[in-house]
């Protein structure tokens, strides 16, 4: 028979000892006898142990600790030296707990901990379970926790879990002081570069241009070129060169780019949204828009080609540092 135990404890058995801290006792009714003096409060404290950088101690109530419901049990806690709690940076610690009651007769510790970490801090120094094991089931010899007359061996684990050391807070910036760029491309229908490229756009902490190919993007495909897309403009927003990506660094960007139209009645607004990883550092649409449909409608009297960008959101990512 086991002990009474809340739905967040476990128990299992194991065979290795207690890592963090182990006490075999030779006279167990002796160590009952101790607690009974008014000094004790029915209680054992061990020394200090250290664990995950701070000083623990070990408490066990030989016959329950009433306060806390344990009558008829076993109980065992974890204190935590304020001590050297105060004398570090981190004013709160979480730790895994597990406690040992050791087993002769199947060599094997019984182990009983919480499913949840425990916060220790100034305020809260102890934690344990008032309900371990019942004291009529401990004290049988027959069921092995009491053996070799009166010897007996309990233990605990604490198991620190420091600060992350990896993290990342990714935000989605929706606020910038100038959203919106145009840029004007003069004598488009005499274009006879591949690409052409705006200047830099800084939004979002990053820097950004536009990627214009006046007869549609070369592609590749199967390892050949193929041929340029004449019918098809080609356009495009990339981060700019000295933003240099991470292998694993990747930023989100929304924005509505948009065709104006010299006379103001029908601007094409297409929506480019989608991450920017290292490998691929720009988005856009390879068949934006006919070139004939192009130069019918969207030039100026002077040639002129219009496109507006209207930066929407654009994401930052805080990370630790990569060791």
């Amino acid at each position: 028979m086991c002990s009474n135990v809340s739905s967040t404890t476990m128990q299992s058995w194991r065979e290795r000892s207690p890592s963090s801290y182990s006490l075999k006792i030779q006279n167990f009714s002796q160590l009952e006898n101790s607690t009974l003096s008014s000094k004790s409060n029915e209680k054992y404290q061990s020394r200090l142990f250290s664990s995950g950088g701070y000083n623990w101690s070990m408490i066990i109530y030989p016959k329950g600790n009433d306060k806390d419901n344990g009558s008829g049990f076993l109980s065992m806690y974890v204190e935590i030296d304020s001590t050297s709690l105060m004398s570090k940076p981190q004013t709160e610690v979480f730790a895994d707990v597990r406690f040992f009651v050791f087993n002769k007769n199947v060599n094997k510790y019984i182990t009983i901990q919480d499913v949840e970490s425990k916060r220790f801090n100034t305020l809260k120094t102890v934690w344990g379970l008032p309900q371990v094991l019942p004291l009529d089931t401990f004290s049988d010899p027959n069921n092995g926790y009491v053996f070799e007359g009166d010897q007996c061996e309990f233990g605990v684990d604490v198991i620190v879990a420091p600060p992350p050391a990896n993290w990342d807070i990714l935000s989605f910036n929706e606020k910038f002081p100038c959203p919106k760029f145009h840029w004007i491309l003069k004598n488009f229908s005499e274009l006879k570069e591949l690409v052409y490229t705006s200047s830099i756009l800084p939004v979002g902490g990053r820097k950004w241009f536009l990627s214009l190919y006046p007869n549609g993007e070369s592609a590749k495909t199967d390892g050949e070129s193929a041929k340029v897309d004449d019918e098809r403009v080609s356009i495009y927003l990339i981060l700019a060169d000295n933003e240099t990506l991470r292998e694993d660094e990747k930023v989100f960007a929304q924005a509505q780019l948009r065709l104006l139209d010299p006379f103001g009645h029908d601007h094409v607004t297409v929506e480019l949204k989608d991450w920017h990883i290292k490998s691929n550092p720009g988005w856009g649409h390879r068949h934006f828009m006919s070139r004939t449909e192009l130069q019918k409608a969207y030039l100026g009297k002077k040639d002129t080609l219009t496109i507006e960008i209207e930066f929407e959101v654009v994401s930052e990512t805080k990370c630790s540092p990569i060791i």
